[in-house]
């Protein structure tokens, strides 16, 4: 008959699986191996005869640990040492009674009326507090089971809230553990996350490599009034190379054109207006282009944007269209903010320029991704004709379908 496999925990691992509290709160940062860790106490325990549930924050989540679940049984399963359904993401120990199962917190009536022996939550952060308080919790209650709450932080929620109890308790009640993602002794880590902090903004690497808790402020762009330096240009300066960004609107939201110097990488010229036709909108663009002769254009083509997109490149202008979506968004503002970070931007003292940019604040959805926007009330027209045209200076030019 063959046993079941389970990985050895390094020190630091083992020091939190037999720690005695009944509720461990484990905030880490990527990579440290808190699914790893938590894995092997859920196996361990299903096979010596406890109900473990474990609980992820949608239904896509749950693939890794079932793989890493499948991975780890396959022997039993084999030998008929364990029953797995992979429909109902379940597997069960015959010999022992054991039991574990795979639930998704998106949707989960599947967990009202069980009872539990363990609850694991990964990515606990990002899975809603009621599911936590009235779901989750009650479980417990028919065994006096245990829970291990595992997550990267987002922000100072409720999973800060318990891991705040927790350390202020580290009893046999309840615990708090936390620890960067350079903790992983693993050479591959240590260059993973040398690699995130000179790649993306300071806040994000806090967070998701260093493991801290963040207020959330919601601003996203730092040192932008430092930035606030460059020198407006009415025409090209020989031998420098432009790019233009171009976040179209008509009535209520503004139109606004954006060149960056790519030699000298400022903000050369902002245009801002609303109110006016598309023709003449368009008109003022190819104005533009014909001034600075810019390599590339780089045109939101969301809803009305696509036939201005198809007019303008039938006219000759070196247009890139770019679909906003909330991926897309995603990756030219962490661009901007980490070229505001680096300092390797200017921009014009444009007080709407320099407010929207203030003001732009990062949402966290549910599901655990973020999302960038102006608060209610504000615009964030000109930070996206900024991030436009910078997606296109700061690297050689690049198309986004």
């Amino acid at each position: 008959m063959s046993a079941l496999y389970l990985p050895r925990l390094r020190p630091d691992q083992w020091h939190i699986a037999t720690h005695p509290a009944k509720t461990k709160v484990i905030a880490m940062g990527r990579r440290w191996g808190k699914t790893v860790m938590a894995g092997a106490v859920a196996l361990a325990a299903a096979n010596e005869g406890g109900r473990v549930a474990w609980v992820v924050p949608t239904y896509k989540n749950a693939r890794p640990i079932w793989r890493w679940v499948e991975s780890s049984v396959g022997g039993l399963l084999r030998d008929g040492g364990v029953l797995l359904s992979r429909a109902d993401r379940t597997v069960e120990f015959p010999a022992t009674t054991g039991f574990l199962g795979v639930y998704s917190a998106d949707s989960d009536v599947g967990l009202r009326g069980e009872a539990f022996h363990l609850v694991v939550l990964e990515e606990a952060s990002r899975i809603a507090e009621a599911t936590w308080s009235e779901v989750v919790m009650p479980t417990l209650a028919d065994y006096a089971g245990d829970a291990i709450l595992i997550s990267t932080p987002m922000g100072r929620n409720w999973f800060w809230r318990e891991w705040e109890r927790g350390r202020a308790q580290m009893d046999g009640e309840q615990a708090a553990f936390t620890a960067p993602s350079t903790a992983n002794p693993m050479p591959t880590i240590a260059r993973a996350a040398a690699l995130a902090k000179a790649r993306v903004p300071e806040r994000v690497y806090r967070q998701e490599w260093l493991a801290e808790f963040l207020e959330d402020s919601g601003g996203v762009f730092r040192k932008v009034r430092d930035a606030a330096t460059a020198t407006p240009q009415q025409g090209p300066v020989p031998g420098h190379r432009y790019v233009v960004g171009v976040d179209w609107g008509k009535l209520v939201d503004w139109t606004v054109l954006c060149v960056i110097d790519a030699t000298t990488r400022e903000v050369v010229l902002l245009d801002r207006f609303n109110r006016i036709d598309y023709t003449v909108q368009k008109g003022r663009l190819q104005a533009l282009h014909e001034r600075f002769k810019p390599d590339a254009i780089y045109v939101e083509q969301n809803s009305m944007g696509v036939p201005l997109v198809e007019d303008l490149q039938r006219l000759g202008l070196p247009v890139v269209p770019f679909l906003t979506t909330n991926a897309s968004k995603l990756l030219v503002i962490d661009a901007l903010a980490l070229a505001f970070e680096r300092e390797e931007l200017r921009v014009l003292d444009d007080p709407d320029l320099l407010n929207e940019l203030l003001a732009f604040q990062a949402e966290r959805l549910p599901s655990g991704t973020l999302r960038y926007s102006a608060p209610e009330g504000v615009h964030d027209d000109c930070v996206m004709a900024l991030a436009l045209a910078w997606s296109g200076a700061a690297v050689e030019p690049t198309r986004f379908y």
